[in-house]
């Protein structure tokens, strides 16, 4: 199989994706921006050939690329950077090129918050009221069917960026007066709690959850924002069952294969309202801190369910009470094995 990873390069630590992938003796391409002299050693190796392309950006330029490897190597049997900036790119060059994958119409539910919302409400999780914006009777009707304090972000987007937080009549004026009136916003009813936590994962082919983990974050993203804050988080050993019900729940109701997931919840006493779903790791080193927290390596895991027929399976870790029906991994090494879920 051809396997086509986008800006291989950046991020760095997940340079090691492709490594494992050719260590199981996949043939990897790569297209990228930065020169074939800037690509770490290891990773060179690692690709049978890299396409470098001036911009990433030019639709065109990328789609030429991925003809002419897909014209010297064959047909490509899948395309992924795990990169949120690239995602869309992914999606447009697996529908060009009739590639396994999300799709851009599948990428509306996680792009949206107002897509999500609609399949949280499906999935039978908690969640806060919401409404679109588009106009500012839209804003005025949310006002008066929400009530303050609301939180205000953009319908597509990602974190804390343009976000608002609306308490009061001069917040509503301040909000119009900054808006572009262009942009959809999505308004929801503000959660006063300050504990946002996690159910994060990977999931096989056939969309089954093979690993899973939480971990907590030490402020929210929009504290992060406000107050010029350092991000931080740490993994949890344990997982509340209710937390992993409702986690199992929104994957289910997704229904992607083949990627990781990140979704956040907030933590009110003991229950949970659902944040957001994204469609990929999460960010920074994320995957590393997985790794040395659960004594694991995702990116071997990752090569390992991609290609091996036999059902590969990793440990449902922070789940004391289904460790006994998950397969374990004594060690970072990760060994590939049928599973006796």
């Amino acid at each position: 199989m051809n396997y086509l990873v986008i800006s291989p390069y950046y991020p760095q630590n997940f340079q090691q994706f492709t490594i494992e992938l050719a260590n199981k003796g996949i043939t990897v391409l790569g297209i990228g921006q930065e020169s074939y002299e800037q690509l770490d050693e290891p990773l060179r190796n690692s690709l049978t050939e890299y396409f470098r392309v001036d911009n990433l950006e030019n639709i065109d330029e990328v789609k030429r690329a991925v003809a002419f490897l897909f014209y010297k190597h064959g047909p490509i049997g899948r395309i992924e950077s795990h990169n949120e900036y690239w995602l869309e790119l992914d999606a447009t060059l697996r529908e060009q090129f009739n590639v396994f994958g999300a799709k851009p119409e599948d990428l509306k539910k996680t792009k949206y918050k107002s897509e999500m919302k609609k399949l949280f409400k499906k999935a039978g999780v908690p969640v806060v009221p919401g409404a679109v914006i588009k106009t500012e009777a839209d804003v005025d009707q949310a006002v008066k069917e929400i009530g303050l304090p609301m939180i205000a972000k953009p319908d597509n987007g990602v974190g804390a960026a343009a976000t608002f937080k609306l308490e009061t009549e001069d917040d509503i004026n301040h909000f119009k007066q900054e808006w572009d009136h262009s942009t959809l916003y999505f308004f929801e009813k503000f959660v006063t709690s300050s504990e946002i936590c996690t159910f994060d994962g990977l999931v096989d082919k056939d969309g089954k959850i093979v690993f899973s983990t939480t971990f907590d974050y030490a402020y929210t993203p929009l504290d992060l924002m406000i107050y010029k804050m350092d991000n931080s988080y740490y993994v949890l050993k344990d997982m509340d069952p209710k937390l992993r019900k409702y986690g199992e729940a929104i994957v289910k109701e997704f229904g992607m294969k083949e990627r990781f997931f990140h979704i956040e919840f907030f933590r009110e006493g003991d229950d949970y309202i659902t944040i957001e779903y994204n469609n990929r790791p999460a960010g920074g080193f994320t995957i590393d801190v997985y790794n040395f927290a659960h004594s694991l390596d995702l990116y071997r895991g990752y090569a390992a369910i991609m290609f091996i027929q036999k059902r590969i399976c990793l440990p449902n870790i922070a789940s004391s009470s289904r460790l006994k029906k998950s397969c374990q991994l004594p060690s970072r090494n990760f060994k590939e094995i049928t599973c006796i879920c």
